[in-house]
C-alpha cells in the first residue's frame, strides 16, 4: 500500500496551472548524484539495446516496480517524485513502458517530431517521467517539445514533417534533472554536438484512479478562484483562466482560442468544478446545447 506523500512533495495548484497550460513540469537536480551514476552503471551494458532490458509487464502497478536494488526504483520512490506522481496519475498508476533512450557524441541527426501512441481523445491523461541522470548542456542532445502541443490530437509521427516551430525548446538542466510530459507533448531527440553521450530514462504511468484535486491544494482559491469569477476572471497573471487565454508562440491567431477551450476542459476535470470557463466560449456552446435538449 503506498504512502501518502507528504504535503511538500505534492505539486501546487500553480504547478498544476501550468501543467495543464503547456504540458510539462520541469524538476533540476530532483535525483541525488549517487542515484544518477547507478542508473548510468546499469543503463551502461544496454544502452540502444535496451530491448534486451528485462522490464516489467505493461499494467503492473507503480508500488512493484523495480524493488531495490533497482537505481530506477530508487529514482521513483523519491519522496519528491513520488508527490509528482501522486499529484498527477496518483500512486496507484501502472506501468506502460520505458526506455533508456542515448544520444551518441557527434550523432547530428534529429529525430522526427511526434507524439507518442496513438490518438487518445479522453481527458484522463498519462504522464511520461523524463529523467537525465547527467547533465545536457545546450546542443549536447536534450530532448526537444512544443509548449503547449499536448492538446492537438495527431497520430504519432503526422507532425514529422514540422522540423522547427516558433517557441520550441530544447532541455538543458544539471545531473538529476526530471521533466513531466503530458501523454500528448510533441517532443524529439536533438542532435549532439558535444563530446558526450546523452543518457535519457523515460518511463510512462497510467492512472487507475480520477485525477481530481491530488496536489497540495493550499493556493487553490488564488489560483483557481471563486465560482463567480471564472467567466472573465481577474487578468491577473497568476490565475488559471489567465494562463490559458494566453497562447504560445507558435498557435495560430484562429486556434488559439480553441486551445483556451481545451485548457478549460481539461482543468474543469483535474478540478472536478463543472463549470469553470476562462471566457464565455464554453459555457455558450453548453447553454446551446442544453436549449436543444429542451427542445428535444
Amino acid at each position: 500500500m503506498a504512502i501518502a506523500p507528504d504535503p511538500s512533495d505534492l505539486l501546487t495548484t500553480a504547478e498544476m496551472a501550468h501543467f495543464v497550460t503547456h504540458g510539462y513540469l520541469a524538476f533540476p537536480s530532483v535525483v541525488p548524484e549517487e542515484i544518477n551514476e547507478a542508473a548510468v552503471a546499469a543503463f551502461e551494458p544496454t544502452g540502444a539495446l535496451d530491448m534486451l532490458r528485462a522490464k516489467p509487464d505493461s499494467g503492473t502497478p507503480l508500488a512493484d516496480l523495480y524493488p531495490d536494488p533497482s537505481p530506477v526504483g530508487a529514482m521513483l520512490r523519491l519522496p519528491r517524485v513520488q508527490g509528482i506522481i501522486e499529484s498527477l496519475v496518483g500512486l496507484d498508476a501502472v506501468y506502460d513502458h520505458d526506455w533508456v533512450h542515448t544520444r551518441e557524441p557527434g550523432d547530428l541527426a534529429d529525430q522526427h517530431l511526434h507524439q507518442d501512441a496513438i490518438i487518445d481523445t479522453t481527458l484522463a491523461f498519462d504522464i511520461q517521467i523524463f529523467w537525465f541522470p547527467r547533465a545536457v548542456e545546450a546542443r549536447s542532445g536534450g530532448t526537444g517539445f512544443v509548449p503547449g502541443s499536448h492538446l492537438r490530437q495527431v497520430n504519432e509521427f503526422e507532425i514529422a514533417r514540422y522540423q522547427n516551430i516558433v517557441g520550441q525548446q530544447d532541455f538543458v538542466g544539471p545531473a538529476g534533472s526530471v521533466v513531466v510530459f503530458h501523454q500528448g507533448m510533441w517532443h524529439r531527440g536533438r542532435a549532439n554536438h558535444s563530446g558526450d553521450r546523452r543518457w535519457l530514462y523515460k518511463i510512462r504511468l497510467n492512472p487507475t484512479t480520477p485525477q481530481v484535486r491530488r496536489w497540495n491544494l493550499a493556493d487553490f482559491d488564488a489560483v483557481h478562484g471563486r465560482p463567480s469569477d471564472h467567466i472573465f476572471a481577474s487578468y491577473d497573471l497568476n490565475s488559471a483562466a489567465q494562463q490559458f487565454r494566453t497562447p504560445e508562440p507558435w498557435f495560430e491567431m484562429a486556434a488559439s482560442r480553441l486551445e483556451t477551450v481545451n485548457r478549460s476542459r481539461l482543468w474543469r476535470y483535474v478540478t472536478g468544478d463543472g463549470h469553470f470557463d476562462a471566457d464565455w466560449y464554453l459555457s455558450r456552446t453548453e447553454g446551446r446545447e442544453q436549449l436543444d435538449q429542451r427542445a428535444g
